[in-house]
């Protein structure tokens, strides 16, 4: 479904490809993903969007945002807000989906095809604006997860849905096995301390 002369724009839903790749139990390799689509097509632009909690010490996401910023993705990023539910549990919120929306829809007259990494309903609109102004869009997601990530309206708008799963070859991280034993050198095992 991609054509080799077409200039493609991908625009990753951050938390959403995650909680996806979780799902099915694997890590996504962010070099090999921009590989895959520089090989299927002119890559213009690859988009992250993703929500930061500004306020702690240290965020888990914060070495793939500076790593992601370093090597050829564009990085769209904006504090977290965070508070308390009505039971008292302690909640973060971080929506993107206008910051992805509005890049998607100014990048539009530059592109043929877009590649939207998420499964959120609430972007079937930007699916149909996009088509109605001459563009393709794939959808990346999974329904292969208990329940499904991808929304039933995302994957029916789009022109293409690539199921996440099929593509854990090409851009999952090879998964690392964890020793218990001692090396030869008498080392402690991985991740003792």
């Amino acid at each position: 479904m991609f054509y080799r002369d077409e200039r493609l724009a991908l625009f990753i839903d951050g938390a959403n490809l995650y909680a996806a790749a979780k799902s099915l139990g694997f890590d996504i390799d962010y070099k090999l993903l921009r590989q895959e689509f520089m090989r299927r097509g002119k890559l213009l632009r690859a988009f992250y969007y993703t929500a930061l909690l500004e306020n702690d010490e240290y965020s888990p996401i914060r070495p793939l945002v500076d790593w992601l910023n370093y090597n050829g993705f564009s990085m769209v990023t904006k504090p977290a807000k965070e508070f308390t539910d009505a039971s008292g549990r302690r909640k973060i919120k971080g929506n993107m989906d206008i910051e992805l929306t509005v890049d998607a829809m100014e990048l539009a007259p530059y592109v043929d095809h877009v590649v939207l990494f998420s499964g959120d309903g609430d972007f079937r609109c930007l699916i149909e604006a996009l088509q109605r102004k001459g563009v393709r869009v794939s959808v990346v997601s999974t329904i292969r997860s208990q329940p499904p990530m991808i929304a039933d309206e995302l994957r029916r708008q789009a022109d293409n849905f690539i199921e996440l799963e099929e593509l854990r070859d090409v851009i999952g991280r090879p998964t690392r096995e964890v020793r218990t034993d001692r090396d030869d050198a008498g080392a402690d095992p991985v991740g003792a301390k």
